[in-house]
Order: structure tokens, then C-alpha cells, then sequence
């Protein structure tokens, strides 16, 4: 069965989209403590928000990052970062990643956020699904994602996206990671 249609559209972060990103991550507090979705890249800034925002907008502006952004009405509503495992060097549950590790992903996708007020609107679906299409694009591949399972975590700590919302997209799970969080694959 098709999953119904979404009043949302959804684009490329790149330098036209950057005003939108920009404005709902401040929206947002800087999304996670001032993060603006550089935890995955290693560059990181635990103490300074400006200093990310100046990373990933300079990652904008040399191509190096990728983003999924949802459009609700002109608004930036969402996004989902997805990258090649040398733009996203870093995951969560890194070590047990590793360990069982068997082969490398053309694809990562490693964040999602919903600004306040939009959230269980179907955002989260429409940027993961918007991700899927924007890496079809680019050449698809094998796509891997770490999400976590919903029911068991607490409100507002999915970072990677809930499990479900991944396999109602196709993906399968590969293996366990930690005791909520999942490495899921898709080829595209």
C-alpha cells in the first residue's frame, strides 16, 4: 500500500536552502545543545555553537555535506543528514559498530531533526524518504542508518530516527549496535 501524500516538499541543503536550514536550527537552540548537525562530521564544538554553525556552513559552501530538508509552506520544518562514511566518520555506538562490522556503506545516514511544533506530522518519514531520493540521485548504493527503537527510548532522544519509520521505507535490519539502536540497510 502507497503511502498517503504529504503536504511537505522537500530540497538539497545547499547555498539557496542555507537561510531555511539556518533559521529553524535557531529556532531550535542550535538543535542538540548547539550542534548544527557537525557531531557526525569529527568536527564538533562542545563549547561554542558559533563555531559549528561557521563549520557547516562552510561545509555547505564546498559541497561537503548533505541534507534532506523538509518544506512545510515555505518553512523549514526538518531535515535528515545523510553522507558517504568519509564525510560522516563518526556514529554512535561506534565500537560495536566496528566489531561487527563486515562491509563499509556507500551511505550514511546518521541524523533527523523536527523543529518544535511539527513534530508526529509525518516530517521525520518525509526527510528520510526525501534522503532515499536525493542519494538515488547521486548514485545510489548501499544506505545505512542507525535508528533506534522508539518505544524504548525516551521522548526526544532520536537522533537517528525511530526504527520503524526506517523499515516502513524498505530498510532491513542488519544487526544490534547497543541495547536500542539498530544498523539497518537499504540498496538504492
Amino acid at each position: 500500500m502507497a503511502e498517503p501524500a504529504t503536504p511537505y516538499t522537500v530540497k538539497a541543503l545547499d547555498l539557496s536552502t542555507w537561510d531555511a536550514f539556518a533559521a529553524l536550527v535557531e529556532r531550535n537552540n542550535g538543535v542538540f545543545g548547539g550542534c548544527w548537525c557537525m557531531g557526525f562530521h569529527g568536527e564538533l564544538s562542545r563549547t561554542d555553537p558559533a563555531v559549528n554553525r561557521a563549520a557547516k556552513q562552510q561545509r555547505v559552501r564546498e559541497g561537503r555535506t548533505h541534507a534532506a530538508l523538509v518544506f512545510d509552506s515555505g518553512e523549514c520544518v526538518g531535515w535528515c543528514q545523510f553522507g558517504s562514511p568519509a564525510e560522516l566518520p563518526q556514529i554512535k555506538s561506534r565500537r560495536a559498530y566496528e566489531k561487527s562490522l563486515v562491509s563499509v556503506p556507500d551511505w550514511r545516514i546518521t541524523c533527523h531533526f523536527v523543529g518544535k511544533g511539527h513534530r508526529r506530522r509525518g516530517v521525520a518519514t518525509a526527510a528520510l524518504a526525501g534522503a532515499l531520493e536525493l542519494i538515488a540521485g547521486l548514485g545510489g548504493g548501499t544506505v545505512e542508518g542507525y535508528p533506534e527503537s522508539a518505544g524504548d527510548v525516551p521522548a526526544g532522544f532520536l537522533f537517528n530516527g525511530a526504527l520503524s519509520t526506517y523499515e516502513r521505507l524498505g530498510f532491513v535490519r542488519d544487526r544490534p549496535i547497543g541495547k536500542h539502536r539498530w544498523v539497518v540497510r537499504k540498496t538504492i
